[in-house]
């Protein structure tokens, strides 16, 4: 696998290994305590389990070993993480046959060492359990003995940062009878790991985006405040949301993981979620408060308490979503080998928080759907004040009243792609949990959903920075005193409740004339 891949680089990387069987007598334990499955120091090997019975070599002596990465290749803090599923290969004997409800203890430890000659240094290790979820296809009968199960992946080991070049994991499978500690599995013949990580083309990539973002959105947001401020009025309450924003997203621009390159950072992956979290609940929370803010004939509005019903829901959401993430990734820093899918009660939760995650997601999308609906059907009403005014002033409102839906129109559009990819992320996050259903996230889409957050709170404070210009205190020579009342009414509706905060920039001095 390539480390580097300059054209459209894929996230990740998945490499398959195949454990070796080492033997691990008495004399070799109190020698080493690690067992290589190549190189010059390697441990003395089996191919078979018939071969250790053979040479009377007992189950609790053999250690599954395997190196990360392959011969002649080599990890990279580039790599940003490191993923391994585990699958065991189980043959079918009618004397041996896998229990319901099986649990698989494994004696696990992993080493790490940054060149070929130094010695292995522990990194964690730990008595883990994993439910053997195993299937066989045929009947059970002596004439099929020897064909092997169909097992599901297990999660077994999550690092958060790549920080070493060989990575070497040793396992063990103890028995004992009398303490019940595995028994009935089944006849275990091999054992093989899947290891995903960040591929490094795709982190320079992605470093770089985020690099040259962070300025940009901070800039907009010092000049978007700076308009604020410059006003005789306090800010309104939309004014200080999209603020929000722009502090949320540049949090999340960031780009801190350059630290991650030099340093050995294990908590990067649960820092980025909650920053991720933190720009979910306020981008929900935003479109709401937008589309209510202009909502014209909603009676209360610039108050936040008005929105408690609707913003209340969206962060004891995101709680749930940090709780739910330490449980996992935070225990994770002090034990890379835990894992929430591993019990079967941390399974249906996991399950039940994906699919209650999902369907939320959906109905929030359908409410906004609503409220934009609402919104405008009450700018059509208004539009009726349109025919009494000058043809001036009608142009200029009609232009604004295009660029608001066509702004309420981009933000559906962005909001949909984001519901899509919260979605995507969260059955992507359990894929391996559920065989062969999964779903891949390519980069494309990846740094698309990123660059269109980015684009669209660019755009907000852009348009909403309110304009020197003041059209809606102006009347054009032609404007009757009749038609004043109108015309001040649509200003307050169509620019915001408190009047000089303009939705769009102005058409130009073309329209006055």
């Amino acid at each position: 696998h390539a480390q580097f891949n300059p054209l459209a680089p894929s996230p990740t990387t998945a490499v398959h290994y195949l454990a070796t069987k080492c033997v691990d007598t008495v004399k070799q334990r109190q020698e080493t305590k690690w067992f290589m499955p190549w190189g010059p120091n390697q441990c003395d090997k089996i191919r078979t389990f018939d071969e250790a019975m053979a040479k009377k070599i007992e189950a609790n002596n053999i250690v599954f070993a395997v190196h990360i990465p392959l011969p002649n290749k080599e990890m990279s803090s580039w790599f940003q993480f490191m993923l391994v599923i585990l699958q065991f290969d189980i043959a079918f004997r009618m004397h041996n046959q896998i229990k319901d409800g099986a649990l698989v203890t494994i004696d696990v430890s992993l080493a790490y060492r940054d060149d070929t000659i130094s010695k292995w240094t522990e990194m964690a290790h730990s008595f883990e359990q994993r439910k053997l979820s195993c299937n066989f296809t045929t009947t059970k009968t002596s004439e099929n003995e020897g064909r092997h199960y169909e097992c599901d992946l297990l999660p077994f080991m999550e690092v958060g940062s790549v920080a070493h070049k060989y990575y070497l994991l040793n396992i063990r499978l103890p028995i004992n009878e009398r303490k019940n500690i595995n028994v009935g599995i089944g006849e275990i013949k091999d054992i093989r790991l899947v290891s995903i990580h960040q591929n490094g083309g795709f982190t320079k990539v992605w470093f770089a985006m985020k690099t040259f973002l962070t300025p940009s959105i901070l800039i907009i947001m010092i000049w978007y405040w700076r308009r604020i401020t410059l006003m005789s009025r306090p800010p309104v309450l939309l004014e200080k949301v999209i603020l929000a924003l722009g502090i949320s997203m540049t949090f999340i621009n960031i780009p801190v993981e350059w630290f991650s390159i030099g340093f050995n950072w294990t908590w990067m992956l649960l820092f980025g979620d909650i920053r991720q979290g933190i720009f979910y609940s306020m981008l929900l929370s935003f479109w709401i408060i937008f589309c209510g803010e202009h909502l014209m004939d909603q009676t209360e509005r610039n108050r936040l308490s008005v929105y408690w019903k609707q913003v209340g829901p969206i962060v004891f959401g995101s709680f749930c979503l940090f709780i739910f993430d330490m449980c996992e990734r935070g225990v994770q820093l002090k034990n890379p080998f835990y894992s929430i899918w591993a019990s079967e009660v941390g399974t249906e939760l996991a399950m039940a928080f994906i699919i209650v995650a999902g369907i939320c997601a959906c109905l929030y999308f359908l409410f906004l759907c609503f409220m934009v609906f609402q919104v405008f059907r009450n700018i059509s009403g208004k539009r009726t004040s349109l025919p009494a005014m000058s043809k001036a002033r009608r142009l200029h409102y009609e232009g604004l009243i295009f660029r608001f839906k066509f702004l309420m129109l981009v933000t559906l559009t962005c909001a949909a792609m984001t519901v899509i990819f919260f979605i995507i992320s969260q059955v992507n996050g359990g894929h391996w949990h559920w065989g062969e259903h999964t779903v891949q996230v390519n980069s494309a889409f990846f740094t698309g959903i990123y660059g269109m957050w980015n684009l669209y709170v660019f755009a907000i404070m852009f348009l909403y920075a309110p304009s020197h210009k003041r059209y809606g205190d102006e009347q054009s020579s032609g404007d009757a005193g009749a038609n004043s009342g109108e015309d001040n009414q649509l200003t307050t509706t169509i620019t915001h409740v408190d009047g000089p905060t303009e939705i769009y920039k102005m058409i130009g001095k073309e329209a006055q004339e």
